[in-house]
């Protein structure tokens, strides 16, 4: 994406503010809790171009439908929503995107409309979105993205991402990206390279070759680098990969075992845990390097380090009490205090970027992906896989993805979404098996 795409938005909404005048905003909406049937029954046809030109992505009446697929696919995946098209339904006029033959529409609640613009070849394209409420006839939203042809798929995310806020009242997450570890080969001798896909499995792209190991990714809050581990022979390291540039910068190293490293959220500090001497303790560094900093020191295993949003606390998992139990401190290290007491072990806990829950994976008989308060109160289980671990946010708090684990000897793992709800799961595509998914920040 180029470096000026939220100009060009501007640039874009401003052209959709000219075209007409936006009416009342009405009042349909989705509950997002699960406690009711809310699935909203949602049009999305194809998107009609001005004119049929050719581009390197296609015509823009090609692209008009493959962002309005798009679209219905990440509302569909949501949970939230019944869409359907761009198959099946009528054909949009050009004149009817900001004008719509409510007619049409009568079996829908929703209506989703938009355009395609550009003058083909290298030029850029206009997607206008516009989303209505069908029973009063009346336009809800409307956004307008300018992109490369390449990117049209950030404006189809982008355009369920508005229609996705409208509708919940929640900030969106379409728009976002995943680091995972695509994994192949035998089960007992698995090559495992670090790759990164959009939030729907799509754009995939693999970062390191195999040729050493690579573990436990994460998205630097400003989306610019990914932290991982990487093993090779006796050396472990800690990298930082710039998405932006490709080069990536050494961090710490040791022969010692080392694993889960964790941004801060200002992107300063790095949290990672480290085996001495048979004891595994948490440590920070700054991402630039230098000497680590010990954070705990009890006897026993302490591993994970996940921030709190402010930067103030730290919650990780320590088995001091002689079984895989979670524990908050100061982000210095102090003030260490157990929050989990039900029945069975817990692992891998991540902090949602609300502030509101904390992700862990249970481990009772099957392992399980449950979230609880930073108090430890309200546990609730998500999931009922056979082997279920490694939660992680997305931008908005409200969906969890993991890696699902299938047993035998042929089993494979790959990356699985469920909301909060518990209902709504779903399986992401990666053309290997793929686990520990890190989801990154909206972006920019």
């Amino acid at each position: 994406m180029k470096s000026n795409f939220w100009h060009r938005l501007s640039l874009a909404a401003a052209l959709l503010a000219a075209l007409v005048a936006a009416p009342a905003m009405a009042q349909l909406s989705v509950d997002v809790t699960g406690e009711i049937d809310s699935n909203l029954k949602i049009a999305v046809p194809p998107l009609p171009a001005q004119q049929e030109v050719d581009t390197p992505a296609g015509s823009s009446t090609d692209l008009g439908r493959k962002i309005a697929e798009v679209i219905a696919s990440d509302l569909k995946g949501s949970g939230l929503f019944d869409p359907s098209g761009p198959d099946g339904l009528p054909a949009v006029a050009f004149p009817e995107v900001t004008n719509p033959a409510y007619d049409k529409w009568g079996a829908y609640q929703a209506l989703v409309q938009g355009f395609v613009r550009t003058s083909g070849g290298e030029a850029d394209i206009t997607v206008g979105c516009y989303l209505y409420d069908v029973a009063l006839k009346q336009e809800l939203t409307r956004q307008g993205y300018v992109v490369s042809p390449r990117d049209w798929r950030r404006a189809a995310h982008k355009c369920a991402d508005a229609i996705y806020a409208r509708l919940s009242g929640e900030s969106p997450f379409f728009d976002s990206r995943i680091a995972y570890i695509a994994e192949s080969g035998p089960k007992g001798n698995r090559t495992k390279r670090l790759a990164i896909m959009d939030s729907d499995g799509a754009n995939h792209r693999f970062i390191t070759n195999g040729q050493s190991l690579a573990l436990t990714p994460r998205f630097s809050p400003d989306y610019k680098s990914i932290v991982y581990v990487s093993y090779l022979g006796s050396r472990v390291r800690i990298y930082i990969y710039d998405i932006g540039s490709g080069q990536q910068k050494l961090v710490t190293e040791s022969n010692n075992a080392t694993f889960a490293p964790r941004w801060s959220p200002d992107g300063r500090t790095i949290l990672f845990s480290m085996a001495v001497a048979g004891n595994t303790d948490i440590y920070r560094i700054s991402a630039s390097g230098g000497t680590p900093v010990r954070l705990t020191t009890s006897p026993g295993i302490d591993v994970g380090g996940s921030f709190s949003p402010d930067g103030s606390q730290i919650v990780f998992e320590s088995d001091r009490s002689g079984g895989q139990q979670i524990y908050i401190m100061n982000a210095d290290g102090s003030s260490q205090r157990r929050i989990s007491h039900g029945g069975g072990r817990y692992a891998t806990p991540e902090w949602s970027p609300r502030g509101d829950l904390i992700a862990f994976t249970k481990l009772s008989g099957d392992f399980k992906i449950a979230v609880m308060t930073p108090t430890g109160d309200n546990e609730r289980i998500l999931t009922n896989g056979w082997q279920d671990e490694q939660p992680t946010w997305s931008p908005n708090g409200r969906v969890l993805q993991f890696f699902r684990t299938t047993p035998g000897r042929d089993g494979g793992s790959q990356v699985w979404q469920v909301d909060l709800t518990g209902v709504n799961e779903r399986r992401i595509p990666t053309p290997l098996s793929g686990s520990d998914p890190a989801w990154g920040p909206l972006l920019p």
